[in-house]
């Protein structure tokens, strides 16, 4: 978290500072079939998106509006969510699914000599 000291406005931070704690932060860009165009979003620190053609644009972008955004929130004495950098995960999680899908996926995991687990972890790695 940004610290300033007395009398200190965020405005008088260096844009390292304000760079460094704004990529603490979760962005990410993706394309959109519906909107034919890239959005990128920083979900911890604002709503909505940052929307273009070019990937690498909108990403540049999403990192200066994530910039700015921490820059407004210390300038309104407003204290900086969580980035979730800090946030611990097991690993583990539980996801309900149809029986018969339960049934194709452990079939194809036996058929990829691997456990339903690790087949499972490979296709979500991938993207689905």
């Amino acid at each position: 978290m940004l610290e300033f000291s007395s009398g200190c406005e965020a405005s008088d931070v260096k844009k390292a500072d304000l760079k460094h704690e704004a990529a603490q932060y979760l962005k990410f860009v993706e394309w959109s079939d519906e909107d034919e165009t890239f959005i990128g979003r920083c979900p911890a620190l604002f709503d909505g998106g940052i929307h273009g053609r070019d990937e690498a644009r909108v990403y540049r972008e999403l990192c200066e509006a994530a910039e700015e955004w921490v820059r407004v929130l210390a300038d309104d004495g407003t204290e900086l969510p969580q980035n979730g950098s800090a946030q611990k995960f097991s690993g583990r999680f539980l996801v309900r699914v149809d029986p018969a899908l339960h049934r194709r996926l452990a079939a194809k995991a036996r058929l990829a000599g691997e456990s339903l687990n690790t087949f499972v972890g490979k296709a979500l790695s991938r993207g689905g």
